[in-house]
């Protein structure tokens, strides 16, 4: 994950939401975004 740029990785969480993927990959994903501080960057959804 840490490969992956800032943009891609906001768009992959978005799709594996969408994509209703495996809530542990969604997590991995979660915590890497948090690891960056990108929540500022991601539109805020529910």
């Amino acid at each position: 994950m840490r490969k992956l740029s800032d943009e891609l990785l906001i768009e992959s969480y978005y799709k594996a939401r969408e994509l209703n993927l495996s809530s542990d990959f969604i997590h991995l994903i979660e915590k890497e975004i948090r690891r960056r501080s990108l929540y500022n960057k991601m539109k805020i959804s529910s």
